[in-house]
């Protein structure tokens, strides 16, 4: 399961999630991805388990990028607890991701098996995500 090494803190503030991604929503490394259309918290289990179902489609060909890493703490305290009592327990960590953000990146894969592997994958996440191609992809003979 993802998660850091270290953090410089242990809990954060939940923020707020405003706006389009104005970074990591640009194809970069690979010729096929997945990018978002919502905005959420993605946890460490759920990044894995669609690294999981992509790279099982792919049948482990081809090359994946995982552009989102979970470096948010999210605590909670235990069911049926009183108010108070200060901020609860280290639960699980997070990528917050907004409209626009690259999640997994292909290449080396035909174009078929690689849609079919994105939407396995994404089927796992909880926003809704579109498949995209880089532009000057062609399918190579």
């Amino acid at each position: 399961m993802l998660q850091p090494r270290k953090t410089k803190h242990r809990k954060v503030q939940k923020g707020r999630m405003k706006g389009n991604a104005g970074r990591g929503n640009q194809l970069v490394f690979g010729s096929f991805a997945i990018k978002t259309l919502e905005q959420a918290w993605i946890t460490g289990r759920q990044i894995e388990a669609a690294r999981q179902a992509i790279t099982r489609h792919m049948k482990r060909e081809g090359q994946l990028w995982i552009r989102i890493f979970p470096d948010k703490p999210i605590t909670s305290k235990p069911a049926e607890v009183r108010m108070g009592k200060g901020k609860g327990a280290l639960e699980m960590y997070v990528a917050p991701v907004t409209p626009g953000r690259i999640l997994f990146e292909s290449e080396g894969v035909p174009l078929e098996t690689a849609r079919e592997a994105m939407r396995l994958g994404a089927q796992k996440l909880p926003v809704k995500t579109k498949f995209i191609v880089r532009r000057d992809y062609t399918e190579e003979i």
